[in-house]
């Protein structure tokens, strides 16, 4: 009850939270987010509020770690999903077409970690050009990364302000069910190494002057 309750109130908030492309900048072909408060919800998701900053074309998303960890005889996941609106003001064509994460996984043996993510942009999953997601089998101890180019449908707001949605959901499975009883398997994903803070997940968009 209580995590269906926490979701009902994050969708609520979703609905009402404005964020982004609230302002054009004129010296540009682009646009400019709004710092604000994003919704996220998932066992994987420390309390708190997410945060988006645009450096360029490119969207950040920031907020606490978010991590699988599995003892002996143990199967562990952790999820968060992120949704963010989108207003695009009035003579853009706005698309995403890349998301950038990392993190790090250890494996030992008799272990397995699962990294899944599901994007989605104007109410429908977005088609990917690379696998977004990732098996690691035992043996695996190191960090990864992913570059994620995608295929998602543009936003057309030649004559008239559109609002949509991005969202982005992510599940880390950490699997332990034979492992040494002195390990653990884990996943996480990790901050990108950046000036802007804690930063989880990038988002860069192609705009469009109509």
């Amino acid at each position: 009850m209580k995590i269906l309750t926490g979701l009902i109130s994050s969708l609520t908030l979703l609905s009402l939270n404005v964020v982004g492309l609230s302002q054009v900048q004129a010296q540009t072909q682009g646009f400019r987010f709004k710092t604000d408060t994003a919704t996220f919800f998932g066992n994987g998701c420390p309390n708190g509020t997410a945060r988006l900053v645009l450096n360029g074309d490119t969207a950040s998303v920031s907020f606490s770690g978010f991590q699988a960890k599995a003892s002996p005889f143990r199967v562990v996941s952790a999820s968060c999903n992120l949704r963010f609106p989108l207003n695009v003001p009035s003579g853009y064509n706005v698309q995403p077409i890349r998301v950038r994460y990392l993190g790090f996984a250890d494996v030992p043996t008799g272990g397995s970690a699962d990294l899944n993510v599901i994007i989605s942009f104007q109410n429908a999953d977005v088609t990917t050009i690379n696998n977004p997601n990732q098996t690691f089998t035992a043996g695996f101890s190191n960090t990864w990364s992913k570059n994620i180019d995608i295929i998602a449908k543009t936003i057309n707001a030649c004559n008239n302000p559109v609002s949509s949605v991005f969202g982005i959901n992510t599940n880390l499975t950490a699997r332990a069910t034979s492992v040494p009883a002195n390990r653990e398997t884990q996943i996480r994903i990790d901050t990108i190494d950046t000036t802007i803070g804690p930063v989880l997940f990038q988002i860069q968009f192609k705009f469009n002057r109509c």
